[in-house]
């Protein structure tokens, strides 16, 4: 690395970016098993179990409810029709509660499978680092120390707002996996409103729900690949004018482009709560 301190500030900010960027493509690759090496996942595994005892009472509870209010008349569940039709829904209800877990994870499975397709596809495995351009560099330590001036300046704010950019991005990938796991923790009660006809509109919206916390994955990986090919083809430095107005529009540019990375995966849940009608 140069001795430059501007130039040594804006590799920092970078090696920031580089660094969290590289640590969103481990992390929306993980499971959550063996995310943070799987201790949060066994802990809301205890407590999906807890909670399912009390998934499966409410599921008494909206079964009797919907009886009450689907059936004009007691008369209507002799009938074998109807009450093999109760029967069907409180067996399927039943299961979903019992097996919510199991069915979870096969639902985040098949999205697992989709961004690996997407990364395969698009020939990605890792993110493609943004580095510093020589012109750039050169033309910085070129400079004398009354012309360096300005540039600290432009460096210090720029570097500061690349840093804040990085460290938004990995929150949002990480309130992904937090979402994850309050879905998860809590599924049996909305699950258990497929007992009744009346509420299983609860339990429809909690699945769109998950799913589409599920496809923010597919999201992110698209937003990594498109900013990563922009990465491999950085901004055309023009060696004409000054080594502040050339360090100026780089880091403008470069800013522009992690604006639309974080902008992007900041809005990967409503994106897809769109596709899906949420």
């Amino acid at each position: 690395m140069s001795d430059n301190w501007v130039v040594q500030n804006l590799q920092n900010a970078l090696d920031t970016w580089n660094e969290k960027l590289g640590e969103i493509w481990q992390l929306i690759t993980q499971t959550p098993e063996t995310f943070k090496g799987g201790t949060i996942w066994n802990v809301i595994k205890n407590i999906h179990g807890a909670v399912q005892a009390i998934g499966l009472a409410l599921l008494v509870l909206f079964f009797v409810i919907g009886v009450m209010k689907t059936c004009g008349s007691f008369a209507e569940v002799k009938k074998p029709e109807h009450a093999l039709k109760l029967f069907i829904r409180f067996a399927i209800a039943k299961g979903v509660v019992t097996y919510g877990l199991e069915l979870m994870l096969a639902v985040f499975k098949i999205v697992q499978g989709l961004m690996s397709t997407i990364m395969d596809t698009a020939g990605f495995n890792i993110t493609t680092k943004t580095i510093l351009p020589v012109q750039i560099i050169n033309a910085v330590e070129s400079c004398g120390f009354f012309e360096s001036i300005p540039l600290w300046a432009v460096t210090l704010i720029g570097g500061l707002f690349i840093t804040v950019l990085s460290f938004i991005m990995i929150m949002t990938v990480y309130g992904r996996f937090f979402k994850l796991y309050l879905y998860t923790a809590i599924a049996p009660v909305p699950l258990s409103t497929f007992a009744g006809e009346p509420t299983q509109s609860v339990g429809k919206s909690f699945i769109k729900s998950y799913c589409a916390v599920c496809l923010e994955g597919a999201i992110i990986v698209l937003a990594c690949i498109i900013f990563s090919l922009f990465a491999s083809t950085p901004p055309v430095v023009d060696t004409t004018v000054t080594a502040v107005t050339q360090v100026w529009k780089y880091i403008g540019e470069l800013i522009f482009n992690m604006l639309v990375l974080v902008g992007t995966i900041k809005m990967s849940d409503r994106v897809v709560r769109e596709m899906m009608g949420l």
